[in-house]
């Protein structure tokens, strides 16, 4: 199944993420593809203040992993750069840390992604606007799709 949901502003796309997050559970997989500028980190941001966390959230592109504190951990991962080659990034251990892990470009990295996960594609629809294209994969995912959208 696959949901859509369009985003007029910054806003609207931090709002979703928020919603996201009050569905949160250890372990969790959000896998982010999208042009540059399309809303990725924005989403992250906005998933990452309703965690609780202070600490102002940037792609990290040149660090590829950000760990951040809150009501669980935060792992934010920019992909792009590895090319796909993921050999001694030891991504795969972040899945089952407890925490939440978030993947700008994940599509670069689609063979070692778990079953379980949510897919959310952002499309720019205008200057503001972004249609977010949202698959979840597993029970978890779908539960929780039904429950924020």
């Amino acid at each position: 199944m696959e949901y859509k949901l369009t985003t007029r502003s910054e806003m609207d796309t931090i709002a979703f993420a928020q919603n996201l997050e009050s569905e949160k559970f250890p372990n969790m997989v959000i896998c982010l593809n999208g042009e540059l500028g399309s809303g990725k980190t924005i989403f992250t941001k906005g998933f990452a203040n309703a965690l609780g966390i202070e600490e102002t959230v940037t792609s990290p592109t040149f660090n590829i992993i950000k760990e951040y504190d809150g009501e669980l951990p935060l792992y934010h991962m920019d992909v792009y750069r590895l090319d796909g080659n993921t050999e001694g990034v030891a991504i795969e251990e972040y899945f089952t840390k407890g925490g939440v892990v978030i993947i700008e470009w994940a599509n670069t990295i689609k063979d070692i992604l778990p079953d379980k996960r949510l897919d959310i594609k952002f499309k720019i629809a205008g200057e503001n606007s972004r249609v977010l294209v949202i698959t979840p994969h597993g029970k978890e995912y779908e539960e929780l799709c039904e429950a924020v959208l």
